[in-house]
């Protein structure tokens, strides 16, 4: 026995040695200046052929030993593994060369920190379900189809019979075209074969206006694994749709203030729309602007370019059942808004000059002192500061001026690469409009928003009524989506936060932003500005974010796959207006212009806060913006903007805890108001008869 041990382990002992000894040589380049263009390519010296390369960039394929497109400055492993098992672990890091490059790669980490916080699924910790994406079937549709291919396909015979065992490549049916030309279609799998249509019916007719709406009309028939199998990225990781925290945060916010509140998302609605009209406004009530203007300053911070590229996202993504849930999200904020708005008017301070400081800095602090939390709320509100002046430098500022620019570019060839001339101009136009103040801000939002937004709604209307002949499969589309969606798409759970996600980072509602602008309104009575600031999620998702999303369903496009969210919103307009895009490249700069203003302004109110409400104090901060959007337009930031732009979702978490700890009195308030307004007490505009 002994002797055979021996012979074993002689025979063994050198293949272990021998495919241990590998080891790993690796070179970095950095081809230019721009960000996120790094290079690492490396070579194995021993070891036992083929290898796998495991990198932790997601995007690197297994079999690949160059990474590319890597940020510079942060570290990469990569994991190599021979034919005998064995393995080694190797760290590269490209070297950074310009400021861009440092910025960029000493902020990724603070981004990948504070995204593990904003989108960590709680439910996948305690194992309540498997976010990994799995598929039990592999479909089968028409090759090389495209959602603007103009064709009819019919089935002509199919080669396998249902149930049938077939394996990967093996000749399953023939479709013919309406020119009459064969196509023989191979199996994508392994598996047992389902006939989705039958021999000499139509599959795909580009004529058929329920085909070109349906998700997945193509496809005509599907193989099931014996086994379901995980999807990855191309390294090998796990595909995942988790159910983020912060959209957990403010979806049930949302849903609890508007149970709170009875509803006041419906109730109210039509007591809000004659407040926003003016039968209400008081021209001696304390305040520097009416309901409606200050309605338009909080519309332009949040309508902007979620609107159009974060929609053709999540519709991408989540399919056209994502409509459905963005618009009951959207409905649900409404009562969100009203209750920080309440609070941001009745806690504000306004000064002899007439300055007011309000919103959630206020409430949170002097709300919490009133309830003997004069701690936490000191806390709360210096977080909440600290937070907004980082998203309106970043989120509110830089990434609004770097989009507009990029997507201008895109129409204007000319303007490439003077990035830094789009930038000076658009900090003059913004510095003539928020060195006035609130009341510059408020007059020009009050004249862009409603030109924005009728604008951007008739060219909507136009290219759903261009296709009205779609109305009825698009609405099957988006209720089959909602309720029925394909397991791709991540079942009811991940269409349903898909959606939820789009209209939650869209309209801002749980944000605490809105709050700072409403808060200036003039009004003697809290709730009635907490009214007005309920029409604003209806504006920004219910209307806006809906109207892009039928677009792109009654055009088809939700079904591109590969396009850049705004692209594919220009694309979904272009198909039917040739020269739309160029007016939706207009529309952008409007949209980030108007955002621009008005985030100056919260970020403005956040930083007076911190260092105090003087007159030179606010005029350094307005300085510092202007910087910010030149260099917003003319550098390529990457992660930087990323962390600005999650600090808008993290300040909804000092803000929320202070909502539902002051929820019992804005309910109190609203009681009080509803008595009022029912006895005829408020203030209200003689009509003219």
């Amino acid at each position: 026995m002994k002797r055979y041990l021996l012979v074993i382990f002689a025979v063994i002992l050198p293949i272990l040695t021998f495919s241990q000894s590998f080891e790993i040589v690796g070179e970095t380049y950095n081809p230019s200046k721009t960000i996120n263009d790094g290079v690492i390519e490396i070579k194995v010296k021993g070891g036992v052929e083929p290898f796998t390369y495991r990198w932790n960039n997601q995007s690197t394929p297994l079999d690949s030993q160059r990474a590319m497109n890597l940020t510079e400055g942060v570290p990469y492993t990569v994991v190599v593994t021979d034919a005998t098992g064995a393995s080694k672990t190797a760290e590269f890091t490209v070297k950074t060369e310009a400021i861009t490059e440092v910025f960029n790669g000493t902020m990724t980490p603070a981004v990948g920190a504070l995204g593990s916080v904003l989108f960590w699924d709680p439910f996948a910790a305690i194992g309540v379900y498997d976010p990994v994406v799995y598929a039990d079937v592999k479909q089968i549709g028409i090759p090389n189809w495209s959602n603007d291919l103009e064709n009819k396909y019919t089935l002509k015979t199919w080669l396998k019979e249902d149930g049938a065992k077939v394996a990967k490549d093996e000749p399953v049916a023939i479709i013919q075209d309406k020119s009459g030309k064969e196509i023989q279609v191979k199996s994508l799998a392994k598996g047992t074969l389902k006939h989705l249509t039958l021999e000499g019916k139509t599959i795909y007719n580009s004529d058929n206006a329920e085909h070109v709406i349906e998700q997945g009309a193509h496809y005509f028939a599907e193989v099931k694994y014996d086994e379901p199998i995980a999807l990855t990225h191309p390294n090998g990781d796990p595909l995942t749709k988790p159910i983020s925290f912060i959209v957990i945060w403010l979806v049930l916010g949302a849903l609890f203030f508007t149970i709170r509140m009875g509803f006041i998302n419906i109730r109210g609605f039509k007591h809000a729309i004659d407040l926003a009209r003016g039968k209400y406004d008081d021209p001696d009530a304390p305040g520097q602007v009416t309901h409606f203007q200050a309605l338009a300053t909080a519309v332009s911070g949040t309508v902007g370019l979620g609107n159009i590229a974060g929609v053709a996202v999540a519709v991408s993504l989540g399919g056209a059942g994502a409509t459905f849930w963005m618009i009951a999200c959207g409905l649900l904020g409404m009562s969100t808004k009203f209750v920080e708005c309440t609070l941001g008017v009745k806690y504000r301070d306004i000064l002899p000059d007439g300055r007011v400081f309000g919103g959630p800095m206020n409430y949170l602090r002097y709300g919490l002192e009133k309830r003997n939390m004069k701690g936490l709320g000191k806390v709360l509100a210096a977080m909440f500061a600290v937070l907004a002046v980082g998203a309106s430098f970043g989120g509110g500022n830089m990434f609004q001026a770097n989009q507009s620019f990029e997507q201008l570019a895109g129409q204007f060839p000319m303007l490439e690469g003077n990035g830094f001339y789009f930038g000076i101009i658009t900090a003059i136009l913004v510095g003539v409009v928020i060195i006035g103040g609130i009341n510059s801000i408020a007059k020009v939002t009050g004249r862009i928003v409603p030109v924005m937004a009728t604008f951007y709604i008739v060219a909507a209307l136009a290219v759903i009524i261009m296709n009205i002949q779609n109305i009825g499969p698009a609405f099957s589309a988006i209720v089959e989506g909602a309720f029925n969606p394909s397991a791709l798409k991540g079942g009811v759970i991940g269409v349903l936060v898909v959606g939820f996600q789009r209209a939650a980072f869209s309209n801002e509602a749980g944000v605490g932003s809105a709050a700072i602008a409403h808060s200036t309104a003039k009004t003697n009575h809290p709730p009635s500005e907490g009214f007005v600031a309920l029409l604003e999620p209806f504006i920004d998702t219910v209307v806006v974010c809906t109207l892009t999303a039928l677009v792109l369903i009654f055009t088809g496009m939700h079904e591109v796959e590969g396009l850049a969210g705004a692209q594919l919103t220009s694309d979904a307009f272009g198909s039917q207006i040739s020269w739309f895009p160029y007016l939706l490249a207009f529309a952008v700069f409007l949209f980030a212009f108007s955002t621009m203003i008005s985030w100056s302004y919260y970020g403005m109110r956040a930083w007076t806060y911190l260092f105090g409400k003087s007159k030179k104090v606010e005029l350094i901060y307005k300085m510092l913006f202007l910087v910010f959007v030149v260099i917003g337009a003319s550098v390529s930031l990457g992660a930087v903007l990323d962390f600005s732009d999650m600090m808008i979702l993290a300040m909804s978490f000092p803000n929320i805890i202070g909502l539902y700890i002051m929820s019992g009195e804005v309910k109190g308030d609203l009681a009080d108001y509803i008595k009022k307004l029912k006895a005829n007490q408020l203030f209200r505009k003689l009509e003219n008869k």
